[in-house]
């Protein structure tokens, strides 16, 4: 017999999934149609379980918690955690740099950690956007357009770097808030053998999504996991399985709304409002049917990353943690300010698309 609560308490935890899952659901019924999904679509799937089995078995490996044990310092700690965040997800992607660094930073002795954690949060989004591989929307946006990897890289750059410094500035500014007397009490000090075999299997990857080796080589990368470390194998299936629903929704929506959308306009607003509502993983899958202006979308769904704190999965990860860690006590104050931040954030992103849009004109 199933126990209630804890059928309830999974629903809670897993509600993207429900949500995702209903919508496509109710999408087909509408449509009266199955969605169809692409062969892009499928290898976006299989990139993403490879990438986190690997980037699992690293965190494992206790070589990322050691890096990060390295910055700690009584001297401008603040700059270095949202530094670190900022190029640690250009490589593991924004989810697992904040699954790594908000850990850590909660077993310091900081002031205003919550300020902090939502500093990290928002470097994590800057600092993902840069790279291919740094978010799901980024993947899928380089992978469904075939771009080229140093026309997307010359294309985000003003958005990432601009976003660095300002948050940089503010980090600076507000550097005495966040004054530390503490160690780093959870840094894992042993770095197994195996980190060097992962690291090993995530330039595998990078090279397949640059289009460097054939895409069958993912599934090699899953081998070694699978005979020697089966802990990495232990990933957020759920995230893969509400990514695979809101695939059907898009593409749903596309067929429902495509008489009505034939001729999209203004597409970084518009992507950028609507992944305010439903985070910018869905939109980029949504707005990628009716465009052929990526850099507009990649801007869009980016910048929808800040603002609400639905804006982004990676946005929830660090709420998640801070709550879980940090204790129910002030997650409305949490929620207040990161609305505030981010919202800043978001205009500012909104200003930089228009300075530089000119570029973008292709």
């Amino acid at each position: 017999m199933i126990n209630r609560e804890s059928f309830v308490d999974y629903i809670l935890k897993e509600w993207l999934l429900v949500v995702s899952a209903a919508g496509c659901i109710l999408t087909s019924l509408y449509a009266w149609r199955i969605p169809s999904y692409s062969v892009s679509e499928v290898q976006v799937l299989i990139l993403l379980v490879s990438m986190f089995v690997t980037l699992n078995g690293l965190q494992g490996s206790g070589l990322i918690s050691a890096i990060a044990k390295n910055i700690n310092g009584k001297r401008l700690v603040a700059l270095k955690l949202v530094t670190l965040t900022f190029f640690l997800s250009m490589i593991v992607t924004n989810d697992i740099a904040l699954l790594v660094m908000v850990p850590i930073t909660l077993s310091l002795d900081v002031k205003h950690r919550g300020e902090l954690v939502i500093l990290e949060a928002l470097s994590a989004n800057a600092g993902s956007a840069f790279t291919p591989f740094g978010n799901p929307q980024n993947l899928y946006i380089y992978w469904f357009y075939g771009v080229e990897p140093s026309l997307f890289l010359k294309t985000i750059a003003p958005f990432s770097f601009s976003l660095l410094f300002a948050l940089l500035a503010l980090t600076y500014i507000l550097r005495k808030r966040y004054s530390v007397s503490g160690d780093l009490k959870k840094a894992n000090k042993y770095i197994c053998g195996r980190a060097y075999i992962y690291l090993s299997l995530i330039v595998v990857l990078l090279l397949v999504l640059l289009h460097k080796l054939p895409f069958s080589l993912c599934f090699l990368v899953i081998i070694y996991p699978l005979i020697f470390d089966r802990n990495a194998l232990k990933i957020d299936y759920p995230l893969i399985l509400t990514f695979f629903f809101f695939f059907g929704v898009a593409e749903n929506l596309r067929f429902i709304l495509k008489p009505v959308l034939n001729h999209p306009g203004h597409i970084f607003l518009s992507s950028a409002l609507a992944s305010q509502v439903m985070s910018n993983v869905p939109a980029t899958l949504l707005f990628a049917k009716f465009t052929t202006n990526w850099p507009s979308l990649l801007w869009g769904v980016n910048a929808g990353g800040f603002g609400s704190l639905f804006g982004s999965l990676a946005n929830l990860i660090a709420y998640k943690i801070y709550a879980i860690q940090d204790g129910m006590d002030d997650l409305g104050g949490f929620f207040l300010k990161f609305n505030i931040f981010g919202y800043i954030a978001f205009f500012f992103s909104i200003g930089l698309y228009f300075i530089f849009m000119r570029r973008l004109e292709y």
